[in-house]
């Protein structure tokens, strides 16, 4: 029974380890900078849905072992 005791302990400890951890601080510039770099992406998306969407949508489809 110790060894399950000393599992049990460790788990315990990893866990409260874990919860001390705190998530890392997120500027506000950084998450200007991720959504301008979202939007640009969807923006390009549609560029190419308006000139050509169904080879687009093809481009996705999965053939034969893929």
């Amino acid at each position: 029974m110790p060894q399950r005791e000393n599992a049990e302990h460790r788990r315990h400890r990893d866990e409260d380890e874990i919860e001390e951890s705190a998530p890392p601080a997120v500027s506000a510039e950084s998450v200007e900078s991720a959504d301008a770099d979202v939007d640009s992406i969807l923006d390009e998306i549609d560029e190419v849905l308006e000139v050509n969407a169904e080879d687009f949508v093809k481009s996705f489809v999965q053939k034969g072992g893929e």
